[in-house]
């Protein structure tokens, strides 16, 4: 049995406007505030996931408890006026095109909470693939509370090389009902989406079940595991956190009580296969102010063993200093990654002599801060997709930033929701 199956999962009727209904994850454009206007303009007075989720920029702001309550509110609206058809027993396909033309295949359906732990060094079937700040938990806690219905930006990746879950629906989609098609504001591109078939969804859940075999999940890592990872994080890390941490409250709050099948359980995802070839695993740099660059470049060079010469086979980095580059080669891995090797060296010496780190995209950045006092950057190389399974596995949750996935307009949009009240 696998964590990840059908559930009941609500759609606007044919008469919304899905164009205006869907929008981006609430955890994109925060230093942004244009772009919410924005969002907000073309939604107008229209039925929108804008009005039931809270785009993070304003969690911080003045009046967001009221916001809250607006949101709750515009839930309990929306169900009290139809607004919502609901698929029973449920597993919807999806095809999004993104904005540079690449198709993301995917499955919307449910995760069991209870076979999911965000903790370091877990060894639950789901599992956060970089460290999770649970200081991040109780403000998002609020928005869940009350609600009655949750819309999932959470994308969770399998390790499918032999692509036997997603893809092969791609060729009987014709066959089944279309839920809708349509085109995503602000650069979002298209989204379709099918309503699976009773031999589709065996076929799905079948195929998952051959993935979770722990003989055969060994052999594939070359390990001697005694459970499987079959699901990893990619987005919405925090956001399945938060489902996490509300039920555990739930049950605390109710102690004896059977909630075995309590909607809140579950939190509803989207499945997508790692090796998608509309998924692409980018670096993120990093860039230390208000520090000693000469000291830490010092404690760099001996805590990870830095020479100027390497092999191909080894962790390598650049670091940035005054815009000038250097490549240093780490002869002490305390990571399977090289983001992992710099991350705990930078994190210690941070906190015993002070320094600021900024993650970047994109190398020019890097270039430009470093020029700046007390300022050094360092460059990465890409995570490989291949490298994210067997990294989890072996080393935990990953460092915080270490890779990322598409820009901001291709992330998951606002699209079917499901009730989580009784």
């Amino acid at each position: 049995m696998t964590a990840f199956k059908p559930t009941n999962i609500l759609l606007p009727k044919e008469t919304t406007d899905m164009s205006k209904w869907a929008v981006v994850a609430c955890d994109q454009y925060t230093s942004e505030p244009d772009y919410w206007a924005k969002t907000e303009q073309i939604v107008g007075d229209a039925p929108s996931t804008l009005k039931i989720t809270l785009p993070e920029i304003y969690l911080e702001q003045e009046g967001v408890e009221d916001r809250i309550k607006n949101i709750h509110a515009s839930m309990a609206d929306y169900l009290a006026k139809d607004v919502f058809a609901e698929y029973e027993n449920a597993l919807v396909y999806i095809e999004r095109t993104q904005d540079d033309g690449k198709v993301r295949a995917g499955i919307v359906g449910a995760i069991d909470l209870e076979m999911y732990d965000y903790r370091k060094g877990s060894k639950s079937q789901v599992r956060a693939t970089e460290a999770t700040v649970v200081e991040r938990i109780p403000p998002r806690i609020k928005v869940r509370q009350g609600a009655p219905i949750e819309l999932p930006h959470i994308m969770i990746l399998i390790d499918d090389d032999m692509k036997t879950v997603v893809e092969p629906i791609a060729d009987a989609k014709n066959s089944l009902t279309k839920l809708y098609d349509f085109s995503l504001m602000q650069k979002g591109g298209e989204i379709k989406g099918w309503l699976l078939s009773e031999e589709l969804k065996e076929n799905v859940l079948s195929a998952l079940d051959k993935l979770s075999d722990l003989d055969s999940f060994n052999k594939k890592y070359d390990l001697n595991e005694d459970s499987v990872l079959l699901y990893a994080m990619g987005d919405g890390n925090h956001s399945l956190a938060t489902a996490k941490e509300f039920y555990e409250q739930l049950k605390a709050q109710n102690p004896g009580a059977d909630l075995s099948n309590h909607p809140a359980r579950y939190a509803l995802v989207e499945i997508v296969n790692l090796h998608s070839p509309a998924l692409e695993f980018e670096a993120i740099h990093r860039i230390v102010t208000e520090t000693d660059t000469e000291k830490l470049m010092n404690t760099l060079k001996e805590k990870l063993s830095l020479t100027a010469e390497g092999t191909e086979d080894m962790q390598s980095f650049m670091s940035v200093d005054n815009g000038v580059s250097t490549k240093w080669y780490v002869g002490n891995e305390l990571s399977k990654l090289t983001v992992g090797s710099l991350q705990l060296v930078l994190d210690e010496y941070i906190k015993e002599n002070g320094g600021k780190i900024d993650y970047i995209h994109g190398t020019e950045v890097i270039d430009s801060l470093s020029k700046n006092e007390n300022s050094i950057g360092f460059v990465l190389p890409d995570m490989q997709k291949s490298e994210l399974f067997p990294t989890v596995i072996c080393d935990g949750a990953l460092p915080r930033k270490t890779f990322s996935m598409g820009h901001a307009w291709d992330k998951r949009y606002y699209v079917e929701a499901r009730k989580i009240t009784l």
